[in-house]
């Protein structure tokens, strides 16, 4: 495998601000129970779509486990809907600022560990649902990973804020640090995993907001 590597970054955390609150995450296996239903989808019959045991996906509707960053990829586009979707209703639609408290979580797991940290998203468009572009910081503790690879439309850039990232796009691995910044067609597969002893924090944004 042909690899890259970035030059590390000399940026520290980010400043001072206001005390950062405990932010509950995101419930959203109703949201995706709803979808399914809309859809007129049995639970199965999903499962088998998704690749995944019926037991496993009744847990995640149920909130009792939750999936890996890529089996909430593919739950999204088989039910017609978006990651960024599953914000909506979490703030105000018409607001400009979003203060580090206020800003909603979605939690997945580690690929095949559904009970384990994967990777938090945290979101930075006030209703994504409704935009043109989706934005997001990716939170990915040591070992975390976004559980395969996905592909979908459109095109995404990111910025390593602090960390390291191996990035693997259309078979390419690139290690990143905190400072580099990556680009690519959001049609190629793509995936990543932090290798490194601390969490790693990316701004990641996708337009159209497909992901």
């Amino acid at each position: 495998m042909v690899g890259a590597a970035g030059a590390k970054g000399t940026g520290g955390p980010l400043s001072e601000g206001p005390p950062q609150k405990n932010i509950d995450d995101l419930q959203i296996g109703a949201k995706l129970r709803h979808a399914r239903k809309i859809q007129g989808l049995r639970l199965i019959d999903l499962a088998k779509t998704i690749g995944c045991s019926e037991s496993l996906l009744s847990k995640v509707e149920n909130e009792q486990v939750k999936p890996s960053l890529k089996m909430l990829h593919r739950l999204a586009s088989e039910l017609n809907t978006s990651i960024g979707a599953l914000f909506a209703g979490a703030s105000e639609d018409d607001r400009i600022v979003m203060r580090r408290a206020e800003r909603p979580v979605i939690r997945t797991s580690a690929i095949g560990r559904p009970d384990s940290a994967g990777v938090h998203l945290e979101c930075l468009i006030p209703d994504p649902a409704n935009r043109l572009l989706y934005g997001s910081i990716h939170i990915v503790e040591p070992g975390g990973e976004s559980g395969g690879f996905i592909q979908h439309k459109g095109e995404e850039v990111g910025y390593i804020l602090e960390g390291e990232l191996e990035l693997i796009v259309d078979g390419t691995s690139y290690h990143l640090y905190a400072g580099d910044s990556f680009f690519f067609d959001s049609n190629l597969p793509h995936g990543y995993r932090n290798p490194g002893q601390v969490t790693t924090r990316v701004v990641w944004v996708n337009t159209p907001s497909t992901f």
